[in-house]
């Protein structure tokens, strides 16, 4: 067979179901291929939107999500969305055609050195250079991406390598582990734990995609310690559990930050350094930090860990829980106490436009505890991440490490994918919307309805914020939109407006009992983000 159907073929084998992406001339031998393959290809209008939607999808599955495009500007527009699923741990498979191995050592159209290009933001980034060598190369690709810590990598298949002839056959798949801690980690670590007069636990995105939710939940339980969750990790205790103190992330002293600056103990577990420096939550460098994970720390002076459990989080957890004691005082409950009244303190404002935190508490109305709400990167980011309240693991996606703009509208389209039958809502600021809204048209004929809530403020407000704190004045940030409504309808999807702050509740109710792709245009007050600034700064200890 030709080197593009073995390809294809070993795809199928690691149960590839979707391909998001554009096909050019230099990947037609492996686009023909798919003709005759159970995989569905998803054409985009950018190849961003098809990196984020693979970005999306492997973060929600833990399957490596799989985006394609043809060689030059078609690969060099994958990589936002590459990075973005690198750095956010998400899996991913990023496969680029390219140009003849008889034109790659000379100046030659549209040709770049990919590989070299990937490599920075890649777990793996290499070449296919002969054909039988295609079972190899995919299958280490799939294995790469999937194993702790996971991320993306990239394959450049040149379209006369795609041509040649092969009888190579896909490689089994096999899946890694990870190991065990060892008993003697466990006992320091609860030694520790025994010790700590208010110890706290600092849950990351390990424990998502480890699938150790309910193990840290029974953890925090059964040792009485409370949890903040990083931004990517929300979900991973659910907000209506006591011992949640909701999410910490800021760069400011929040409620959960107090908590912090108490703690004597530390427990990181499943915590990624790129989601919240620990120079925020230990700036003195004193705390005794706990660090429960599948591999060693990051070195970082403000991380110097007192024991490394390393292995299997679920089994850890276990396992340190039956060794150690629990806390017989709660040093944090008054946090708990504040965080939650925080949270509902403008459950019914009526002012217009919408203040930031009257949004976010009525979209949790409308949302069941499984359904996906995806925010965009923006001003809104930052109040979903602070006010949303999580009941169950990556039903709140949120990136985090790199922080890509422009990822909403996509990656809910591979959600809707992943999770058919879940609701779905992309919570967008409107210049993220605007970076890539024409993938309205892929999720219309993908069938993959969802609701697009834009928070309009015609302008880059999250940029806006920031001016605002260092030089009391905003530079160039502002911008026209066009009329969404009549925007959403011209794809012929449903649009709507809120006027009032009384409407919102019900047009959320609409757009998802519409069951197709809804826009809501949402004028936000976005003088609020000055105000918790200022109130952060100005913020007292409840304890």
């Amino acid at each position: 067979m030709k080197a593009a159907e073995l390809f294809v073929r070993c795809l199928e084998n690691e149960n590839v179901e979707y391909i998001f992406g554009i096909p050019g001339e230099e990947n037609i031998d492996v686009m023909d291929a798919l003709l005759d393959s159970p995989i569905t290809f998803v054409t985009t209008h950018h190849e961003q939107g098809a990196a984020f939607m693979a970005d999306v999808y492997g973060r929600l599955t833990g399957r490596a999500g799989v985006c394609m495009s043809t060689l030059g500007p078609g690969a060099t527009n994958l990589i936002t969305g590459v990075a973005d699923a690198n750095m956010d741990r998400a899996p991913i498979v990023a496969i680029a055609g390219q140009g003849a191995t008889t034109r790659l050592h000379k100046e030659s159209h549209q040709i770049l050195d990919l590989v070299s290009m990937f490599q920075p933001i890649t777990k793996y980034s290499t070449q296919i250079l002969e054909p039988g060598i295609v079972p190899e190369i995919v299958r280490k690709a799939f294995k790469v991406a999937q194993t702790e810590k996971p991320g993306a990598t990239f394959i450049d298949f040149p379209e006369n390598v795609a041509e040649m002839t092969t009888d190579k056959q896909p490689i089994k798949v096999q899946t890694a582990y990870t190991s065990e801690a060892p008993a003697h980690k466990i006992e320091e670590a609860a030694k520790l734990i025994n010790a700590a007069k208010a110890p706290v636990i600092l849950a990351g995105n390990g424990v998502i995609r480890q699938g150790a939710a309910d193990a840290l939940t029974t953890f925090a339980e059964v040792l009485r310690i409370p949890v903040a969750n990083t931004f990517m990790a929300k979900g991973v205790v659910p907000f209506t559990n006591e011992l949640s103190l909701g999410t910490i992330g800021m760069k400011a002293r929040d409620l959960q930050w107090f908590a912090f600056e108490k703690a004597d103990v530390v427990i990181c577990v499943g915590y990624d350094m790129v989601e919240y420096h620990p120079d925020m939550w230990n700036p003195n460098g004193d705390k005794t930090i706990i660090h429960i994970d599948a591999l060693p720390a990051e070195v970082d002076e403000r991380y110097i860990v007192a024991v490394g459990v390393l292995g299997d989080l679920t089994n850890s957890l276990r396992a340190v829980a039956l060794k150690a004691k629990p806390q017989t005082a709660s040093p944090f409950k008054a946090i708990r106490k504040a965080v939650v009244a925080d949270r509902a303190e403008y459950s019914e404002d009526t002012a217009f436009p919408i203040k930031p935190q009257k949004i976010v508490w009525d979209l949790r109305e409308v949302l069941g505890p499984d359904d996906i709400a995806i925010s965009d990167v923006g001003a809104h980011k930052m109040w979903m991440s602070r006010m949303y309240k999580a009941e169950r693991p990556n039903t709140c996606i949120i990136s985090n490490g790199f922080a890509a703009m422009g990822i909403a509208v996509p990656g809910a389209i591979a959600a809707k994918l992943a999770y058919p039958d879940r609701k779905v809502v992309a919570v967008t600021g409107d210049a993220g919307f605007m970076m890539n809204s024409q993938e309205i048209e892929t999720a219309l004929r993908m069938k993959t309805p969802f609701v697009i809530l834009i928070w309009n403020d015609s302008e880059y407000g999250l940029i806006t914020w920031h001016q605002l704190r260092h030089f009391g004045r905003p530079s160039h940030i502002a911008f026209k939109n066009p009329d969404f409504v009549k925007y959403a309808e011209s794809f012929g999807a449903k649009g709507y407006r809120v006027e009032r702050a009384e409407d919102l509740l019900p047009t959320l109710k609409q757009a998802i009992a519409d069951d197709t792709v809804v826009i809501i245009d949402c004028p936000v007050d976005y003088a609020e983000n000055m105000k918790l600034t200022a109130r952060l700064k100005d913020m007292k200890s409840p304890l």
